[in-house]
């Protein structure tokens, strides 16, 4: 690790900016229209939580237009970004890695409707495997316990890392004997597997986010190493709004030990999207 990469504070590794859309509008057959939430508003947060470093997940409602996401990476280094895209050749993703991009995200979710307009499929991931793997970049999934299953052969057989965001999609009332849960789990005990420990979008119809402390829980008894923490800002769709201050907490609450606080916040990024 380099010394600049053992100065900083800490990653969040899941956020989204929006706009201003006078200069960078949303995409025409968007499934959603989201408050602004520009640059500087995030670079706040981050500062707030005492935080120094980003990963920022192109949003589904800009299609395929990136210009805002590599806007942001050219004037803060000390981000790195996720696209979301179809295009399977690889002249669409060449040079992304130098411009600070490191993953392509895709979705596979339970039930009508879960998945956005704009986003891209696991059948784009499959297709598109090989082409992510000659570009450097790795697969994110936004997915959930109950099809996780069915798909955990072949994320196995992928060419390139996977990261599973927001902790799978697991289901409280299910509990951690779940057999979408513990798929999860199987996948989280190699290296090939990535989860984001962002936990309280799992826990909104719970009754504290504290329902998440038992998978939270599970997931570093398997294997710290492969966790990194995101605060999910801006909280698309979600009211009221989480304080991304009380998520961090909990993460540090239920994470007692500060060495495997320092893995999860600095050292695990710093490998994965260096």
């Amino acid at each position: 690790m380099s010394a600049i990469e053992r100065s900083v504070s800490g990653w969040d590794c899941h956020a989204h900016v929006f706009g201003p859309y006078h200069r960078f509008p949303l995409a025409p057959g968007r499934s959603y229209t989201p408050p602004e939430a520009p640059l500087e508003q995030y670079l706040a947060m981050l500062e707030r939580l005492g935080l120094s470093r980003g990963v920022l997940v192109h949003p589904s409602a800009y299609g395929e237009d990136y210009s805002l996401l590599l806007n942001v990476l050219a004037a803060q280094p000390q981000l790195r970004g996720v696209i979301v895209t179809r295009n399977s050749s690889i002249a669409a993703l060449k040079d992304l890695r130098a411009r600070g991009v490191r993953g392509a995200r895709f979705s596979h979710r339970a039930g009508t409707g879960a998945n956005f307009s704009g986003s891209a499929t696991f059948d784009d991931l499959l297709r598109m495997k090989g082409t992510l793997a000659d570009a450097g970049l790795h697969a994110e999934l936004w997915t959930d316990c109950k099809v996780l299953p069915a798909i955990a052969a072949e994320l196995r057989r992928l060419p390139v890392p996977v990261v599973v965001d927001h902790m799978g999609g697991f289901d409280p009332a299910a509990g951690v004997e779940d057999e979408g849960f513990r798929t999860l789990l199987s996948l989280l005990e190699g290296s090939h597997v990535w989860v984001k420990l962002c936990v309280y979008r799992n826990t909104l119809k719970a009754p504290s986010i504290d329902a998440g402390q038992p998978f939270h829980q599970r997931m570093i008894d398997v294997n710290p190493s492969q966790l990194v923490w995101g605060s999910d800002w801006p909280h698309l769709n979600v009211k009221p709004q989480p304080d991304p201050t009380v998520l961090l907490r909990a993460f540090r609450d239920w994470t007692p030990d500060e060495t495997l606080v320092r893995r999860i916040l600095l050292e695990n990024p710093a490998r994965l999207y260096a």
